[in-house]
């Protein structure tokens, strides 16, 4: 039977893996803030070219909290955290071109074939950069916690861009 500290270290190293952990100072780094305004503009700018949906659908918060919330920290925590944490324990994974390791290119290829499913090609493919990104700071910050943040404030301006662009009705509702 495993003792309390046993089970303790146990969790907190398995959360350690997938990159659950504190990360000091990464809010504030440049790159990181770069990042957040890059990714508003560009899907502001995206939007007018190529919305993400078809068709307008009714605003409702379980949809706004699933697209700001929900999806960001579970598809980080499986492509981020689990994925290409794995995938950098390989050698491979580890090589670095510009700053983006194997391991984050795969893992956002991935990720662009899985949007695949519910996405135009499209738009799936336009979601290759940001992945990217997401994967440079799991690298960079060794924690999950920045892509989350990240992730979450993209699809936030993918929720703005489709009320500004009139695909979204009933907003005040």
């Amino acid at each position: 039977m495993y003792s309390t500290a046993s089970w303790r270290s146990f969790t907190i190293g398995l959360l350690h893996e997938i990159g659950l952990k504190h990360t000091p100072r990464c809010y504030l780094n440049y790159r990181f803030i770069l990042a957040i305004m890059a990714g508003i503009l560009f899907l502001l700018l995206f939007h007018g070219f190529m919305p993400p949906f078809s068709s307008s659908f009714e605003f409702s918060w379980t949809v706004f909290i699933s697209l700001v919330i929900w999806q960001p920290l579970i598809e980080e925590i499986l492509f981020r955290g689990i994925i290409q944490g794995q995938l950098a324990k390989r050698e491979w994974g580890k090589h670095l071109w510009l700053n983006i390791s194997s391991a984050n290119a795969a893992t956002s290829v991935l990720f662009v074939v899985m949007h695949m499913i519910n996405s135009s090609p499209l738009f799936a493919l336009g979601i290759f950069v940001p992945s990217l990104v997401f994967g440079y700071f799991r690298d960079y910050a060794n924690s999950v916690y920045p892509c989350i943040i990240i992730h979450s404030a993209y699809n936030a301006m993918v929720f703005a861009g489709l009320i500004l662009h009139g695909n979204i009705t009933n907003v005040l509702h």
